[in-house]
């Protein structure tokens, strides 16, 4: 058995692989191989008996299907087998351009197979086929810079054949002028036949009519067929000749030592180009499975030991896929013995061939044409007796060709074994060969034998319907068109339809009337009995279809309304991410037109009128911007309610929110008879009514929760902010600010915006630049900061900051 061959226990019987056509799968296999190794190896394929071989061959097969999905297959042609070459090379003999070049074809397809296997990034079982490939890369290129073909060395091979091929050229250019030179003569011209120059022997001559042979001086090296020219060295070029057939040695001498350097540094190499053989070889089989499985469209079957088939809408490979209908069959659970009845030309030795030759393929490691999960059990030993058996040699009739076979399949059959008989018992006496094939096959249904028989015999009907762990099976056909439908229908016993076909035919009725008269009252009752059955499986399988549409309809509207929604959410989220930064966007601005409005009001030093216009500008802004945003809500979005607050909830220091001016103060008054109170916000002490507060919660931590948070929502502004606000902030706030030369009014009023500014951006800490003085800055600002939630801590400068001169600020 050859090296590259699978090992296991081999089916004995060959018989079988030609009466299941299992020859044809491997010439299809055969197809898809890439070297004559490969298909060799495709040829003498056989079924393996081994669980553990075969789950191993069915791995390689659907790893080789999956990478060649998923990135094409790899190319494995252009080299033989050079192991005949490794053995002389061993032996210390040189190798030829040929052999040489093939080697080199090997190196070359090693080196694109561990190129192929780099975009597998998880390993499977073909990665230790790739791992084991040694492209020898500076063997190969060492190869393919010597040797241009198999007739042509490279002048670059050695220094040496590049100077012998250059007098080589030099001696050819000096003959060709001498002749030429001697065409050109008038004296030689009349004494030619042709004006060429010509080689015979490896030599440059000149054709000379044979009348003035003895006018050319010279060497005759040859003679036309005629007899009318013969071919002259002129004696001018003949040392030149010689030189030139001196060097014509030397080259084939240069060749022959490059050669042997070249086969010296491959016996260097010589396990790794072994290994590569090997590896591409198997390599190779395995993408060629992969590609006789995705032209019958082949799933992987699940192999078991326990005797167990089940066939899930099998097709026969050999048969047309427009012309082949998938069958369901299964064997091995709940009974052992099936017995298939029905019309000829119904299917019933098509499902027999199925599932012989299913078995068959995947145990040799094959992907079966049937759905995902079939199941198929790894049998010792397969044999079916199908198909017309006479032997004209043994001058043997049907029935003892049959017979023949069977004496010997019962003889050799064990629990191990799976028997295929295509009508049994048939070519003789219908009652005897009934009888006779009952007896078989309660033989081997009493020995638990896995069994499927076809037969015409109402008596095996019976028999299968009496007897526990025997099954009744048939193929269906179409009484109305005449026409097999090819179903295989288990646990349904067939018909022979034998007067229905009669008379659609157009057999006359009186004539099937006394055929009926002839039959036993018992068969009649049996045949009505089916009809029985085939009717009630008819509507049975209607109403299960309607069932199935029905489903599927449900599965489809389900999967609708799921997409649907899908669509629905992510509107809805869309139309929600475009309102929160609209909104935040129009918050923003307001805030930032409050801060210019106080900015302003510190600086000009305005009247208490002055600077209620202006907070009344700023509310009726506020408003605005309030209006805006619930203008931008979505109708089918109800507004969030807001928490209504007690007057007794408002004490002296309570974090707030105004939520016209969308600023967080401290209650600094309790709440008058009308509800009204004072809140300080920064340097500006307002009254405000407790229905524009909201009381601000805050976590374990001192840390705000907004309303926003509570909810799950997103804030829509204030001091959480928005990631947008973030990123277009952080990009611009400088981590410092400097307050020399302000007034502590000034100061405040520019700390408060840049303080807002600097935590938006998610600065994590500030400097605050104030200068030492008096000292009446520093503590201004260190009054201001005590007074702002969002301020984790603060400290004066140490040595190397800044000193007292500066206030380091740290934002929760």
């Amino acid at each position: 058995m050859d090296m590259y061959f699978q090992k296991g226990v081999f089916i004995m019987n060959e018989k079988v692989l030609k009466t299941l056509e299992y020859n044809k799968i491997t010439e299809k296999l055969e197809g898809y191989a890439a070297t004559d190794m490969t298909r060799r190896m495709c040829h003498e394929l056989q079924p393996m008996t081994d669980i553990t071989s075969i789950e191993a061959a069915l791995s390689n097969t659907n790893d080789a299907l999956g990478r060649s999905i998923t990135h094409s297959a790899p190319s494995f042609g252009g080299f033989a087998d050079c192991r005949m070459c490794i053995k002389r090379l061993e032996a210390g003999g040189s190798l030829n351009t040929r052999e040489l070049l093939n080697i080199g074809s090997i190196l070359e397809a090693a080196a694109r197979a561990s190129s192929y296997a780099g975009h597998k990034e998880e390993a499977d079982s073909l990665t230790p086929l790739f791992e084991s490939l040694d492209p020898v890369t500076s063997l190969a290129a060492e190869i393919k810079r010597c040797i241009l073909s198999e007739d042509e060395i490279s002048d670059d091979a050695s220094q040496n054949l590049k100077d012998i091929r250059r007098k080589i050229k030099a001696g050819q250019d000096k003959i060709h002028t001498e002749l030429t030179s001697l065409l050109n003569s008038a004296s030689v011209r009349t004494y030619l036949q042709d004006y060429v120059i010509t080689t015979r022997n490896g030599r440059y001559c000149l054709p000379v009519k044979a009348e003035y042979k003895s006018n050319v001086p010279g060497m005759v090296h040859d003679q036309s067929a005629t007899g009318s020219t013969f071919f002259i060295e002129p004696m001018s070029v003949v040392k030149l000749n010689n030189d030139l057939k001196e060097l014509s040695l030397k080259e084939e001498a240069e060749i022959e030592v490059i050669l042997a350097r070249i086969s010296s540094h491959c016996a260097e190499y010589a396990d790794a180009i072994l290994t590569d053989q090997e590896s591409l070889v198997r390599l190779d089989f395995a993408f060629a499975k992969a590609s006789l499985s995705r032209f019958y469209k082949c799933s992987r079957p699940v192999m078991n030991e326990n005797g167990y088939i089940n066939i899930k809408k099998g097709r026969h490979p050999l048969i047309e896929p427009h012309h082949v209908v998938p069958i369901d069959i299964w064997l091995g659970r709940d009974f052992d013995l099936l017995i298939i009845t029905g019309p000829n030309t119904g299917g019933k030795t098509v499902s027999l061939k199925t599932v012989g030759l299913l078995t068959l393929m995947g145990q040799s490691g094959l992907n079966i044409p049937a759905f995902d999960n079939s199941e198929l059990a790894v049998f010792k030993k397969v044999y079916a007796d199908i198909g017309d058996e006479q032997s004209i040699e043994q001058s043997l009739s049907t029935f003892s060709s049959h017979m023949t076979n069977t004496v010997k399949i019962l003889r050799y059959a064990d629990r191990n074994t799976l028997i295929l008989f295509d009508e049994i018992g048939a070519g003789t006496d219908p009652t005897e060969g009934a009888a006779l094939a009952t007896a078989i096959l309660a033989n081997l249904h009493k020995r638990g034998i896995r069994t499927i028989a076809t037969t015409h015999y109402s008596e095996l009907k019976v028999y299968a319907l009496s007897t526990p762990g025997v099954e009744n099976a048939c193929c269906e056909f179409d009484v109305e068109s005449l026409r097999p439908t090819y179903r295989l229908l288990i646990g349904v016993p067939g018909k022979s339809n034998a007067f229905a076909i009669s008379s659609k035919l157009g057999l006359s009725d009186y004539i099937i009337n006394d055929a009926q008269n002839r039959i036993e009252t018992q068969d009649v009752k049996f045949e009505d009995v089916l009809t029985d059955l085939e009717g009630s499986r008819i509507a049975l399988e209607e109403e299960r279809r309607e069932v199935a549409e029905l489903k599927e309809e449900a599965a489809r509207l389900k999967t609708q309304l799921q997409s649907e929604r899908a669509k629905f959410n992510e509107q809805r989220d869309r139309i929600l991410d475009k309102a929160s930064t609209e909104a935040a966007r129009i918050l923003q601005e307001a805030k930032d037109y409050a801060d210019e409005t106080i900015r302003v009001m510190n600086k000009h030093g305005m009247t208490v009128q002055e600077l209620e216009k202006s907070r009344t500008k700023v509310r009726d802004k506020m408003n605005s911007t309030r209006e805006r945003i619930s203008a931008g809500r979505k109708k089918d979005e109800p507004a969030e309610p807001r928490k209504v607050h007690k007057p007794s909830e408002f004490t002296l220091g309570t974090r707030v929110k105004v939520l016209s001016m969308n600023l967080v103060g401290t209650v600094s008054t309790r709440p008058d008879a009308r509800g009204n109170l004072f809140v300080q916000m920064g340097i500006i002490r307002s009254k405000v009514n407790i229905s524009d507060l909201e009381i601000i919660e805050e976590d374990a931590f001192g840390n705000a929760i907004s309303k926003g948070s509570r909810t799950g929502r997103k804030p829509a502004g204030g001091l959480g902010g928005s990631g947008s606000i973030k990123m277009g902030k952080s990009s611009s706030i400088s981590p410092e600010i400097n307050l020399l030369g302000y007034t502590v009014d000034e100061a405040v009023a520019k700390l408060d915006k840049y303080l807002d500014d600097a935590y938006l951006s998610g600065i994590p800490q500030v400097r605050i630049v104030h200068g030492k003085g008096t000292g009446a800055l520093r503590n201004g600002v260190a009054a201001y900061l005590k007074g702002i939630s969002y301020v984790k801590s603060f400290r004066l400068g140490e040595q190397g900051e800044g000193d007292a001169g500066v206030t380091i600020v740290e934002f929760k």
